[in-house]
């Protein structure tokens, strides 16, 4: 798989990229990430890659020729699944989402910034657009890096327990229930005894008991 991500601020997602199970995958050759800086695909001598935006609202807008090039050399290389744009209107970014995603072969994140994009990138440009949620960011950057986190983790291999995955939150539409490691006991506060039981059956219904119980009581929208 590999994921290009199109941004104004590479040296935010740097890190994210090169870090943990991300540097692990890349290392295995489960993904390839690419990194480009928009600025370097303006003609605008100052290296501008906004402008303001008719009808005087406030704010700058992204501009559509540098986008536009950027994507355009992108595709030139590769045949791409999606292009997704990071914006807070967006479709709610969820577990299932990045799963379905993790079968994808290419895929282009376009970061959003300043005030968003000349509107004809999303018409003409853009597959599919993506948010975390309902509030804004400085940039779409952050979101990037998560999106290819929550992606990338999925792909069998990039964990070394594959089941470890496949029990997070979300991947039955439930919360993960409580867990619980050593000492048994600290200061007086304790594991339940049923974990220490050795019951494989008990200890899988008292997981799923927990795991609705908790959906119910922290989530009632996936509850329902």
């Amino acid at each position: 798989m590999r994921i290009d991500i199109i941004t104004v601020l590479p040296e935010i997602i740097e890190g994210a990229l090169h870090t943990s199970i991300l540097k692990r995958a890349q290392e295995k050759g489960l993904v390839e990430f690419g990194l480009l800086n928009l600025r370097d695909y303006t003609l605008d001598k100052h290296r501008r890659v906004d402008d303001y935006p008719f009808g005087g609202e406030a704010g700058m807008v992204m501009q559509i020729e540098p986008i536009d090039r950027a994507i355009s050399w992108l595709k030139s290389q590769r045949h791409y699944d999606e292009v997704i744009f990071t914006t807070p209107d967006g479709e709610q970014f969820t577990q299932s989402t990045a799963n379905e995603l993790s079968l994808k072969e290419n895929i282009i994140i376009l970061c959003g910034h300043y005030k968003g994009v000349d509107y004809r990138v999303r018409e003409h440009l853009i597959t599919r657009e993506i948010s975390i949620g309902d509030f804004v960011l400085t940039g779409g950057e952050l979101v990037a890096a998560m999106i290819a986190d929550a992606v990338v983790r999925v792909i069998p291999g990039a964990i070394g327990d594959e089941q470890s995955a496949l029990s997070d939150s979300f991947q039955d539409g439930l919360l993960a229930p409580p867990v619980y490691t050593r000492p048994a006991d600290y200061k007086g506060w304790k594991v339940p005894d049923l974990l220490l039981s050795g019951h494989e059956r008990k200890i899988e219904e008292w997981r799923h008991e927990q795991a609705v119980e908790r959906t119910r009581k922290l989530r009632p929208d996936l509850f329902k």
